[in-house]
C-alpha cells in the first residue's frame, strides 16, 4: 500500500505447492546471460510484472506462468514495478524511469534522472514519486511523465517513499527521514537518524519503522518528529537493509545478522527472533497469522507471527533478495 506496511491483501493456503517456474535466463535474447532477479514482483489483474537484471521488464500470466511480453529497458532493473490504472512504473540503473502499458508492454513515456533508480514508485493522487541515486526525490505527473518537482537530499535515495496524507516520508543515505509536501515539493520537516539508511520507512497510525546501517531498527513518532525507540540486538551487530513489515501488534524486519526480528511497535522490545542461516535482504510480507520472506541461503520461509516458529519453507536453489508478492492465493 502507499504507506509501505508490507501487509498482503489476500490469504494463502496452509500448505503451499509449486505451480510453475519461469527461467528468465532461457528467454534472455541479449546474449549477456545476466538474468538474475532482484526486483520484487507486482501482481495486477492476473499478470505478474517483474524486473530483470538483463534489462527487461517481464509480464507473466499468473495462472499458467507463460510469458506475455517483454519490455526492454536497456539496463539492469532492480526497481520493483508499481501499477496504477493499467500502467506499470519502474526505474533502471541508467536513471531512466519508465511508464509502460500493462496490457501491451508498449512504452507510454520515459523520464530521465541523473542517477540509477533502485527505489520503487509510489502514488499520491495523480502523481508518481520515486528516489534516485542522483540524490533527488522526484514527483512526476503519472499520465504524462512531466516533472512536477524534484527535491534534493544530501545522499542517495535508495528506498521507496511512503505517502502519509499530503506528505511524502522519505529516508536516504544522508541519514535523515524527511517530510516533503506532495503539492509543492517543499520540505516540511526532517528527523536526523544518525546513519546511512537503504530501507524504506513503513508507516502505520502516525508512526514510522525503519532499519539502518547503524545496526538498529527505529520506531519514530511522525507527528511529533522524534525517535521513540531504538532496537539493537544484544549480541549481533549488523546492518538492516530490508524494509520492515508492520501491523498493529508487531514489526517484522530481516537483517544482515542472518536473523529475522519481531518487535513490539510500542516499545521496540524483541518479541522473538528467527535464525535464517543467511542474511535477509528480502523484505517480509505479513499474510494473516504468518510472515513470508526469502534469504540468501535460497530459502523462502513462512513463520508463525505469534511465535516465530517456521511453519513452511521452499528451497529455490539460489539467493533470494527480492520480497514475496501475494495475490489470489499465490
Amino acid at each position: 500500500d502507499t504507506q509501505l506496511t508490507g501487509v498482503a491483501r489476500s490469504g494463502l493456503p496452509v500448505n503451499l505447492e509449486l505451480l510453475w517456474a519461469l527461467d528468465t535466463g532461457k528467454i534472455d535474447t541479449s546474449g549477456n546471460g545476466l538474468a538474475g532477479i532482484e526486483s520484487t514482483a507486482a501482481i495486477w489483474e492476473g499478470t505478474v510484472f517483474v524486473g530483470n537484471l538483463d534489462g527487461h521488464l517481464d509480464a507473466v500470466d499468473l495462472i499458467s506462468g507463460k510469458l506475455k511480453w517483454r519490455y526492454e529497458a536497456g539496463e539492469e532493473v532492480k526497481s520493483s514495478p508499481a501499477i496504477r490504472a493499467g500502467v506499470v512504473y519502474f526505474g533502471d540503473e541508467l536513471g531512466e524511469f519508465h511508464a509502460v502499458d500493462a496490457a501491451t508492454g508498449k512504452a507510454r513515456w520515459t523520464f530521465h534522472a541523473e542517477g540509477g533508480i533502485t527505489s520503487s514508485a509510489n502514488f499520491a493522487g495523480d502523481r508518481v514519486l520515486f528516489g534516485s541515486y542522483d540524490n533527488h526525490l522526484y514527483c512526476l505527473d503519472a499520465a504524462s511523465g512531466e516533472l512536477a518537482w524534484r527535491f534534493e537530499t544530501a545522499g542517495y535515495v535508495h528506498g521507496s517513499p511512503a505517502v502519509l496524507g499530503g506528505r511524502v516520508v522519505t529516508t536516504g543515505c544522508d541519514g535523515f527521514l524527511r517530510f516533503v509536501d506532495v503539492s509543492s515539493g517543499e520540505e516540511s520537516g526532517a528527523i536526523q537518524l544518525g546513519t546511512y539508511v537503504a530501507a524504506s520507512c513503513a508507516v502505520l497510525e502516525g508512526r514510522g519503522y525503519v532499519g539502518t546501517f547503524g545496526n538498529q531498527v527505529l520506531g519514530i513518532d511522525l507527528e511529533e518528529g522524534r525517535i521513540l525507540w531504538r532496537y539493537e540486538h544484544g549480541e549481533y551487530q549488523f546492518p538492516f537493509y530490508a524494509s520492515a513489515a508492520v501491523a498493529a501488534n508487531i514489526v517484522v524486519v530481516g537483517g544482515r545478522d542472518k536473523m529475522v526480528h519481531a518487535l513490539n511497535p510500542e516499545t521496540g522490545e524483541a518479541l522473538w527472533t528467527f535464525a535464517a542461516g543467511a542474511r535477509v535482504d528480502s523484505s517480509p510480507v505479513l499474510v494473516g497469522d504468518r510472515v513470508f520472506f526469502g534469504s540468501e541461503k535460497g530459502i523462502i520461509h513462512a513463520l508463525d507471527v505469534a511465535t516465530g516458529e517456521e511453519t513452511w519453507r521452499f528451497e529455490t536453489g539460489s539467493a533470494v533478495v527480492a520480497s514475496p508478492a501475494v495475490a489470489d492465493g499465490r
